[in-house]
């Protein structure tokens, strides 16, 4: 279209918009505004998603926690109330009776999650409670831990029954002279009067699930020397298989350990569980329908402005019904009238769209610094994906061409005759 390279043209677009300069304005900021949330509100959905994401990285996702419990229902001769114990060969009974199992983590715990105050752990003059726990290597592949000094518990020190400790970041701040980092592996720490030699520190930062940076790991074989435990086990991580139902696998779990220590099929409290997979699950959903939201609240909003900005072209035809009538007089093509009004439409709404858009970025860039270093609720680095972004802006201009063909063709049904007799 040459009429997008004459000077005229722009120049009549200008003058059309600086004399309506109030009316133009209130009309953009509809339009920008629809982007503006369209922007924020998606980079805000975002900022969600990376905030779970690194508070839940190296994390098995796909993870069901189970522990036993009290019978509920007398079953098989059995009175209600019987006290329910896991055991390690259960891992083995387990993966042969649920095949959607891929990995099974026994722990036993003193603090933490069974309700003791954990044990004292001592180093020279420095001491304090912290919760022990009895681990099996496997543990660090449901629940990666950022190591920073030497590594975690692996087969080694299982089979060895061997007394090495990894502990929590904190407790290496309690213990030792972090300020000056004080490389703890190959030193030792008491625990119940025995030595154990600490072998690494790991971190799991504000977001831990289970784990946090105030408990220690031992060899679980070490742990139950230490508390005379047996094979009791006193709960279980499991993973389920990728692309399977979590609930279903959980379902089976439990469903196997009932009839193996002849618990009623119906009994619901004779195993404890908690699916993180599920919950996951339910927050992915959740985050999937914020964007859902905010994209349909977006693009409503952004059709209402630019329905507007064609209401505005409207009044602005009938307002220079006369000077459209003169131009048509002296030769000028229906075409290059429609154009005019066309060009006019696009130009309004992509120049609503860049602020609204330029708005957007720029609140996400606050939001970015003031959220960037707190680690109390997981939202982290807000951005929008530019795809959409040019795609909104892409609908933005074709809706506005779309509905700029309404006034433009009303100026072009204009009859220069008619037109010149408007007062």
């Amino acid at each position: 279209m040459n009429i997008i390279f004459k000077r005229d043209t722009w120049q009549e677009i200008y003058n059309s918009l600086r004399n309506n300069k109030l009316r133009t304005f209130l009309t953009m900021v509809g339009v920008s505004w629809g982007m503006f949330l369209y922007v924020s509100l998606l980079g805000a959905a975002k900022g969600l998603e990376h905030g779970f994401n690194r508070a839940f990285a190296g994390f098995a996702t796909n993870s069901i926690f189970l522990w036993a419990q009290q019978t509920s229902i007398p079953y098989a001769g059995f009175p209600n109330g019987r006290r329910m114990q896991l055991h390690t060969d259960d891992m083995d009974y387990l993966m042969s009776k649920v095949p959607d199992l891929k990995l099974i983590s026994p722990t036993n715990s003193r603090g933490n999650v069974d309700g003791n105050s954990g044990e004292l752990i001592s180093r020279n003059s420095l001491s304090n409670i912290y919760s022990v726990n009895g681990v099996f290597p496997v543990n660090n592949q449901i629940s990666q831990k950022k190591l920073l000094f030497g590594r975690f518990i692996n087969d080694a020190d299982i089979s060895g029954s061997k007394n090495v400790v990894v502990i929590g970041e904190e407790v290496y701040k309690k213990l030792f002279d972090s300020k000056k980092h004080e490389n703890p592996v190959g030193k030792s720490v008491s625990l119940k009067g025995i030595f154990f030699t600490v072998i690494g520190v790991f971190s799991v930062g504000k977001f831990g699930g289970v784990e946090d940076d105030q408990m220690v790991f031992i060899p679980f074989t070490a742990f139950n020397k230490l508390y005379n435990t047996g094979n009791e086990v006193g709960y279980f991580a499991l993973v389920a298989k990728d692309n399977t139902d979590v609930l279903l696998v959980e379902t089976d779990v439990k469903t196997a350990l009932k009839a193996k220590y002849q618990a009623s099929p119906e009994d619901t409290n004779a195993f404890g569980s908690f699916n993180l997979g599920d919950a996951f699950k339910k927050m992915t959903g959740f985050l999937t329908g914020i964007q859902f939201l905010t994209i349909s609240v977006g693009v409503l909003t952004i059709l209402a402005g630019v329905i507007a900005i064609s209401n505005i072209l409207l009044i602005t035809v009938k307002e220079r019904t006369k000077e459209i009538g003169i131009r048509r007089a002296i030769g000028a093509k229906p075409s290059a009238v429609r154009n005019q009004i066309l060009l006019e439409s696009v130009v309004i709404t992509l120049s609503s769209g860049l602020m609204g858009f330029s708005s957007g970025i720029f609140l996400l860039m606050i939001i970015d610094a003031a959220t960037k270093n707190q680690d109390t609720f997981p939202f982290y680095n807000p951005t929008v994906d530019y795809g959409n972004v040019f795609a909104a802006m892409a609908i933005m201009v074709i809706l506005g061409l779309i509905i700029g063909m309404i006034p433009a063709q009303r100026a072009v049904k204009i009859r220069p005759i008619e037109a010149l007799r408007t007062e």
